[in-house]
């Protein structure tokens, strides 16, 4: 019988489906970390939510480990890689508490809107300050969302009902998810510039990082009210006060903070900010939905080998996998360069095999390449069992195409992203057991991955290649790999280029000023 430690508190009804699946399910939450590591050895599995931490250490002693399960989103509390490199899945409950973070972050609006928590205060002093809290009505007011995905759309349903005017600016959003779900696709500047309040429903990852800005900030409209019960690093919190400070904002209620547990933040203290302990999974009945999820999942998992909701783990089965395992790692890398160019709405993916690569199962490879698609705007919540989801979530048509022969390659993957402005496409495949880049746009080259790369779209001309490298030289970014691609002499041409150390955003632009250079961006693996 499979043995789980729970070691965060679960619900009983949790505890009980781990029972009745045949798991031994043993309870012992509040562990130091000493004890911890005295024990985890005996068990297959380990539930948590985000008290216990799953990190190096604890998952080194647990040589008997097969699955570690959240219940909850956020993984902060484990070490994923050391998990995958000790072959442990890792698994959460992305779907449990989306009504109830949509719930928060309306309460949120009417907080600020009727200024609820500074007028209960006054009240409760004794002074009755009827004239002081004029509030404002959400009916007829332009409701700014930034992030349209499963959480996005719960508040833009409760909006509309109030009869507010919504708009959403997400790259991911389809125009036709955007009729369904009755709110306008909107650039993020145009969302800005109409909001009354805007509210955040996107993880936090490079793209989405202080996406309202100090520059951002300024774009808005007068008067208007944040709400952010998404992640903690979204906005500029000190830019936020200072323009709260000045009036140009009307209002801002937070449940997430950069800094977590808030016990000092930049924006306490405001006259019109909000605050609340990171409550927008507290409910009773999200607590249970995650609690019962993990126990079905890890369940499943132990007994059966199915695999749901798994962050670092296709489903494959033991036959497949020593096949599959190079396939679903090019898959993936070539999903996430693709998911890396791509800056408009995606409106559909294909992804095309040719060679003997065609005549695996496919599934698992593209799972992989949707997930890597996605990862880059969404985050490490997308994986590669919730990635057809969340795509079909969000309007984007998938599509797959199969073909036994392959001009050049043994076997080659394509995957071709169609966006508002075009389409881009990028193969690779898989040469001596390794994953590399063989066409970009069109054009040929041999590239193998790196953690870090440099993409560079520019016209052949000569000098250019000394250029670059005399501009990395001087910023101290050492080249690990230079490979080039182009259609014909003095045409367009590309340069994938691996490098040792992450470019700054300075020397990016210095790239992109160039002469004859199209595009530049960096890419990470």
């Amino acid at each position: 019988m499979p043995r789980v430690l729970i070691a965060d508190k679960l619900s009983p009804a949790a505890i009980e489906i781990f029972k009745q699946r045949g798991v031994d399910a043993d309870v012992k939450t509040g562990l130091t970390k000493d004890e911890l590591l005295q024990i985890i050895g005996d068990y297959d599995g380990l539930a948590v939510r985000s008290a216990t931490k799953a990190d190096k250490d604890v998952i080194a002693a647990a040589k008997n480990m097969k699955v570690i399960g959240r219940a909850g989103i956020g993984v902060d509390n484990v070490d994923i890689p050391a998990a995958t490199a000790a072959g442990i899945v890792v698994m959460n409950t992305p779907f449990g508490n989306s009504i109830t973070t949509a719930e928060h972050a309306i309460a949120m609006m009417f907080a600020l809107a009727r200024q609820l928590p500074a007028a209960d205060v006054s009240t409760q002093a004794g002074k009755w300050e009827k004239n002081r809290f004029m509030g404002v009505e959400v009916y007829a007011k332009t409701l700014g969302l930034i992030g349209a995905g499963n959480i996005g759309s719960i508040v833009a349903d409760r909006a509309l009902g109030l009869k507010m005017k919504v708009v959403a600016y997400d790259p991911f959003l389809s125009p036709e998810r955007a009729v369904e779900l009755g709110v306008e696709k909107v650039e993020l500047d145009e969302l800005l510039a109409r909001a009354d309040f805007i509210t955040l429903h996107t993880p936090l990852t490079d793209k989405t990082r202080n996406i309202l800005s100090a520059e951002n900030l300024a774009k808005t409209k007068k008067g208007v009210k944040i709400v952010n019960c998404a992640r903690g690093g979204l906005v500029d919190e000190a830019a936020l006060r200072k323009l709260l400070d000045e009036g140009h904002i009307g209002g801002a209620a937070f449940d997430v903070f950069v800094e977590e547990p808030a016990k000092e933040n930049v924006l306490f203290g405001a006259e019109n900010f909000i605050a609340t302990p990171h409550l927008g999974a507290s409910t009773n009945e999200a607590q249970e939905n995650v609690a019962l999820q993990v126990a079905e999942q890890m369940s499943d998992y132990l007994l059966t080998g199915a695999v749901t909701n798994a962050l670092n783990s296709p489903s494959v089965t033991a036959e497949e996998a020593p096949r599959l395992a190079p396939f679903i790692a090019l898959a993936g890398k070539l999903g996430v360069f693709a998911g890396q160019m791509v800056d408009y709405g995606v409106a559909a993916i294909d992804i095309a095999y040719e060679g003997e690569v065609s005549k695996l199962n496919a599934k698992p490879l593209t799972a992989a390449a949707l997930a890597g698609v996605l990862r880059p705007m969404l985050g490490d919540a997308v994986n590669m069992v919730s990635a057809p989801a969340v795509a079909k979530e969000r309007g984007i048509t998938l599509s797959e195409s199969h073909q036994e022969d392959s001009p050049i390659y043994e076997s080659l993957i394509r995957i071709t992203v169609t966006t508002e402005k075009g389409k881009r496409s990028f193969a690779g495949s898989v040469l001596a057991g390794t994953p590399r880049v063989v066409e970009v746009k069109g054009m040929d080259l041999d590239a193998p991955f790196g953690p870090t790369m440099l993409y560079v779209n520019n016209e052949d001309k000569p000098g250019f290649i000394g250029a670059l490298g005399v501009m990395l030289a001087e910023a101290g970014v050492n080249i690990a790999t230079f490979n080039l691609g182009r259609v014909s002499a003095g045409d367009d041409a590309i340069a994938l280029v691996g490098v040792d150390q992450v470019p700054s955003d300075e020397l990016m632009a210095n790239i992109q000023a160039l002469p004859h250079v199209k595009e530049a961006r960096t890419l990470r693996f």
